[in-house]
């Protein structure tokens, strides 16, 4: 599929600042006054840049309230509704640390849950979409929270609980990549079955059944080489897992190793998002002729 820019910044952003209010709500990190007002700051600042960023892939932008409102059949719409809540239930714990110097221990247990199942509610998006076999198992939904866990992990510059996370990533991320390249065979899809001819014989492509690009071939039927997208995995998995692993070994307590962990996993997460988009094979695909099973 194409990997639109606001998509890829939305979904690792509010990753990245979802997985820092957890922590915080959990009270991993002990700050108050203007420390605490910094860290509060940094997650909400993240978690609400990206979800802003969101708004911009709908097609009316202006319409975006109207996503509250499908929350019993829709993953998007529980992912707002969940987002707003996290938010609030995490302002009283955030403003006690601030103000009082006194945590709102509930507010912060619920507010850290809420994000986590916000992150949760972003890969059900994907992972319940029969019509992209890569996305549609469980190590999706499991590859966006390790990743948001990850992150927040490297942003409180916890050294030892952000290296298992870290290793943890690193199997999840070729697990997914593993499996996904078998999910559009297993599926059972075909040119076939996609044009409903498969039932006379053996079906093939004559000719496309349009003459130039379309939405469909535009937004569903993104080709990468694959090549490149091997090569994006290993850049993916070393900036992701491997630098900032590195550099937290080497000087677990050094302000620089911290800085440099966040930088490279952030440029690595960007990597991987676009190869979690450009490698989805949509099933249309098979119509058009541009996908092999």
């Amino acid at each position: 599929m194409h990997p639109a820019p606001s998509i890829i910044a939305f979904t690792v952003l509010s990753g990245l600042g979802l997985g820092l209010l957890s922590f915080l709500g959990l009270g991993l990190v002990q700050a108050t006054g203007w420390a605490a007002f910094w860290w509060f700051g940094l997650g909400y600042g993240l978690s609400v840049a990206g979800l802003s960023l969101s708004a911009l892939h709908l097609g009316r932008p202006e319409r975006a309230l109207k996503a509250f409102t499908q929350w019993r059949t829709s993953w998007l719409s529980r992912e707002a509704v969940l987002a707003v809540a996290a938010l609030l239930f995490m302002a009283p714990h955030a403003a006690g640390l601030v103000f009082f110097a006194t945590p709102l221990t509930g507010f912060g247990i619920v507010g850290a849950f809420l994000c986590l199942q916000t992150v949760l509610a972003t890969a059900m998006i994907y992972a319940q979409l029969k019509t992209v076999p890569r996305w549609d198992h469980w190590l999706t939904p499991l590859l966006f929270l390790t990743a948001a866990l990850t992150g927040g992990a490297l942003l409180i510059g916890a050294p030892r609980l952000a290296q298992v996370l870290l290793a943890v990533l690193a199997l999840v991320m070729v697990a997914y990549w593993l499996v996904g390249d078998t999910r559009l065979r297993a599926s059972g899809s075909t040119i076939g079955s996609a044009t409903g001819l498969g039932a006379r014989g053996t079906v093939r492509q004559l000719e496309p059944p349009h003459t130039g690009p379309n939405y469909l071939l535009r937004e569903m039927v993104y080709v990468v080489g694959r090549k490149h997208a091997l090569k994006l995995r290993v850049i993916a998995l070393v900036l992701a897992v491997i630098v900032p692993s590195l550099a937290l070994w080497a000087a677990p307590d050094a302000l620089v190793a911290k800085v440099l962990a966040v930088l490279a996993h952030l440029l690595g997460m960007l990597t991987a998002r676009w190869l979690f988009f450009a490698e989805a094979e949509h099933v249309v695909g098979l119509y058009y002729g541009k996908r092999a099973v």
